[in-house]
């Protein structure tokens, strides 16, 4: 007779296929193919074989082998090779063909054996229906029908068990739709683990190509703007030497320190630490300044507005663009004199160099305007650069602070 436990064998001998008690994703799609899928075709297998041993002891201890030992061998053949190849089958033609074939053959086999193999072969059934992925109303309706094999008794004992069965099946068709959305879950939670990884080697990737760019940008602001003011000063140092030994000692001491500070800024760079300024940022341009007046371009620096202090991101950009154009108009204005302007204004901190040099058709290119740009799009500035042949340049930024 029917076994209302008949449900959670099912579960067990599903979940018996899975290492340490777990139970192990499958892959629904019937094209995919897995371990994980052919474990559970291999339980629901181990299931049929079982209630096919049952019938067969029956058989064997009522001595009269008859037709539901023959209808139970195809049952079990069907449930066993062909549910495993219907499975790896496209459409839900072969699905439904399938549960076709099976049903009424489980209800012979029921009427001719009413015992736990025959019931069995029925809650195997359903639970395979569930895995094929029949649509939900086919699916209820196999469950539905599947109380009806007892028909055949009395009303009460008839009700009796067609609500046990029907609980076995309906149990056994319930575990195993959650056994099929864990899968989909560990399923998704394996793709969702797998772009995370992608996403952080591209974000890695990122981090690397920015922190590349920052330490080139470091290189051409802070070692290109020394050795520009070194190579200027050894000039100059050479232009005196023969009429004024003492003036040319001078600029080559004041040399010495600019190649001293390039050596401490190429370390800096190795390393690629961004080491903050602790002057203020007016007093970091004098310096700039005078350095550029020394070099021989005569220079001046105006702040206005009130001033404030600044974070070391602003604080570095600035600096580096008041760097670039000093580096820039001794290099190539040919100017008599720059104008460095600091403007602290509501919400923007501005910065420009001017000069009055021979200028440019304005077309600006090259690293150093580059890196600049770079620093202001990161802060959310923005970097201009004018310029005409003939009347000078003029560099400016702009950073919010």
């Amino acid at each position: 007779m029917s076994n209302p436990r008949i449900g959670f064998a099912v579960f067990s001998s599903v979940s018996a296929g899975a290492p340490n008690g777990r139970v192990n994703a499958f892959v629904v799609d019937r094209r995919r193919r897995t371990p994980h899928s052919d474990r559970m075709n291999r339980a629901l297998g181990v299931l049929t074989c079982g209630a096919f041993l049952s019938i067969v002891f029956g058989v064997l201890g009522s001595g009269k082998p008859g037709l539901g030992l023959v209808l139970g061998a195809v049952f079990t053949t069907l449930g066993t090779v062909g549910f495993g190849w219907v499975r790896g089958r496209r459409g839900p033609w072969w699905a439904a063909g399938y549960a076709v074939v099976q049903l009424p053959l489980a209800f012979v086999i029921f009427t001719i054996d009413a015992g736990v193999g025959a019931t069995l072969f029925l809650v195997v059934l359903v639970s395979q229906c569930v895995l094929l992925r029949l649509p939900r109303p086919a699916i209820a309706l196999v469950i539905a029908v599947v109380p009806l094999v007892h028909l055949g008794m009395s009303l009460g004992d008839g009700l009796r068990e067609g609500i046990g069965t029907l609980m076995s099946v309906l149990f056994a068709a319930i575990i195993t739709e959650l056994l099929l959305r864990e899968q989909r879950s560990r399923g998704e939670l394996a793709e969702a683990h797998e772009k995370l990884r992608d996403y952080a080697a591209q974000a890695e990737r990122l981090a690397t190509a920015q922190e590349r760019n920052r330490v080139a940008r470091d290189i051409h602001d802070g070692l290109g703007h020394s050795l520009t003011v070194v190579q200027m000063q050894v000039k100059a140092a050479r232009a005196v030497l023969p009429t004024d030994p003492a003036k040319a000692d001078e600029v080559l001491s004041k040399a010495q320190d600019q190649a001293e500070n390039a050596l401490t800024e190429v370390r800096r760079s190795v390393r690629a630490l961004r080491e903050p300024r602790s002057t203020p940022l007016p007093e970091a341009l004098r310096a700039l300044v005078e350095e550029t007046s020394a070099a021989g371009v005569p220079a001046w620096l105006a702040v206005s507005g009130t001033e404030r202090p600044l974070t070391d991101g602003p604080r570095e950009a600035l600096y580096r663009a008041a760097q670039e154009g000093l580096t820039n108009v001794r290099k190539h204005a040919a100017a008599g004199r720059a104008d460095v302007e600091l403007e602290y204004a509501e919400s923007v901190v501005r910065l420009s160099v001017r000069d009055d040099g021979v200028g440019t058709d304005g077309a600006a290119t090259g690293y150093g305007l580059l890196g600049l740009r770079e620093r202001a799009e990161h802060l959310g500035g923005e970097v201009t650069f004018a310029s005409t042949p003939g009347h000078g340049s003029a560099l400016s930024m702009e950073i919010p602070g």
